[in-house]
């Protein structure tokens, strides 16, 4: 998944970023509501921490603005202020969740994986395809009793693939989803990721899950 991190506190903004590429996602990070409302308007991302007082644009405004537009994209509120009316405020201008500051790292990334699951069509953390289980809380796979054993990449690759089951998504819309703003690798990097990922996804013998569609990308379905 690709998140946008706004957040003005440097040494925030580098520790949850940090941890947020730890955990496998893609991450671009600003410190403006000006910079937030370029990156947002520029890119297609699954969800979205902000801080509501940044210099520029407050994090009320960058919302505001977001919903105008029409995007429901799922988005985080960092702040101070613990007050019932900021609450109110933040999440009547169309905020999905709250999260007071000093927050716990543990609790950011359950909420991010809740805030995106209630986005998407599925209730919990465990996506199914066929015999193959992603369970997306845990970040662990395993197909009928074989566990597999995925790097980061690989992981955010099959499960943005699982969020999208029975669609067909390009090359680029798959480099989008998983790399950042700052990535510049070669044109054919997803190729040799999906080649990584059906050698352990789809081993001898068993029924293809992963699907190449010439010309267009690939899908993970059944059959």
């Amino acid at each position: 998944m690709r998140i946008l991190l706004a957040e003005d506190e440097r040494d925030m903004n580098m520790l949850i970023t940090k941890i947020l590429k730890k955990e496998g996602y893609s991450v671009d990070s600003c410190f403006d509501g000006e910079e937030a409302s370029e990156y947002l308007r520029g890119a297609d991302y699954d969800a979205a921490i902000l801080d509501i007082m940044m210099p520029k644009k407050d994090g009320y405004k960058v919302v505001e603005e977001l919903r105008n537009r029409g995007s429901e994209i799922p988005v985080i509120f960092l702040t101070a202020k613990d007050g019932i009316q900021d609450r109110v405020k933040g999440l009547d201008i169309g905020a999905d969740d709250y999260l007071i500051k000093p927050f716990d790292f543990d609790e950011l990334l359950a909420r991010i994986r809740a805030m995106t699951r209630r986005r998407g069509a599925h209730t919990s953390s465990i996506i199914k395809i066929g015999d193959l289980e992603i369970d997306t809380a845990a970040r662990s796979v395993k197909r009928g009793n074989r566990n597999i054993e995925l790097s980061a990449r690989e992981f955010s690759i099959l499960e943005y693939l699982a969020a999208n089951k029975g669609r067909v998504l390009s090359r680029e819309q798959i480099e989008s989803h998983v790399w950042n703003y700052e990535y510049e690798g070669g044109t054919n990097v997803v190729d040799v990721y999906i080649s990584y990922l059906r050698k352990k996804i789809d081993a001898a013998g068993e029924t293809k899950l992963i699907h190449t569609v010439w010309g267009t990308g690939w899908t993970l379905k059944e059959g």
